[in-house]
């Protein structure tokens, strides 16, 4: 009677087990999936798991990001709201709702967004990222110097974007502040010496300083 006891046990405890290690092996591949840039893979393996289990938060945030990747905005939208009803604070859906927002052109929503990411988040994982969508954001309202805040916490934090220190320039030329755009076109340039923007932008603010 005890053996058959103890033989019940394991296999009920075997199949408690098994679906986790099924599903994290699941979720693992999803999350590879994206890492690989095969987005509509990743969507398709996160619907199955919400499918199966519509409270799985990271199925949520996977999809989400791959959604985004495949300029599917409402769709990550839907998903990302769903899963904040989910888990309210994840940061990681705050961000993807910035992003949604951002490429949308709604712009006080994705900065509300952002917001709350940094104050969830303050050294997290798309902290950078999060201040460089800030940045562009102030550069389309008009708001160099916000921009020029902004943009150089992205810098600071990433310091090797190119791209980045030219977009820092931009603010600071349409700010006015000719030296320090000069300084950051140079900065982009010795990065990336293949960066028009950053060439045109620096002839431009070296001719507007002797100008003056």
């Amino acid at each position: 009677m005890r053996k058959r006891l103890w033989q019940f046990s394991w296999i009920f405890c075997f199949l408690l087990m098994l679906p986790r290690s099924a599903f994290a092996q699941t979720k693992l591949d999803a999350v590879q999936e994206y890492r690989n840039g095969n987005y509509e893979r990743a969507v398709s393996i996160c619907r199955d798991e919400i499918a199966v289990n519509p409270t799985n938060v990271e199925a949520h945030v996977v999809i989400s990001w791959s959604l985004i990747r495949l300029n599917r905005y409402e769709d990550a939208k839907t998903y990302a709201l769903a899963g904040r009803n989910i888990s309210r604070y994840d940061p990681r859906l705050v961000e993807v709702l910035g992003e949604v927002n951002y490429f949308q052109g709604q712009n006080n929503d994705a900065l509300q967004y952002f917001q709350e990411y940094i104050n969830l988040a303050p050294e997290g994982q798309r902290i950078e990222t999060v201040y460089y969508f800030i940045g562009e954001i102030y550069i389309r309202l008009g708001r160099f110097r916000h921009a020029d805040i902004a943009l150089s916490t992205a810098v600071h934090r990433l310091p090797e974007n190119a791209a980045w220190w030219t977009r820092l320039a931009y603010a600071r030329e349409s700010a006015g502040d000719l030296q320090d755009a000069a300084a950051a076109y140079e900065r982009a340039l010795a990065l990336n010496s293949q960066l028009s923007d950053a060439r045109r932008g620096l002839d431009r603010t070296l001719q507007a300083l002797g100008n003056r």
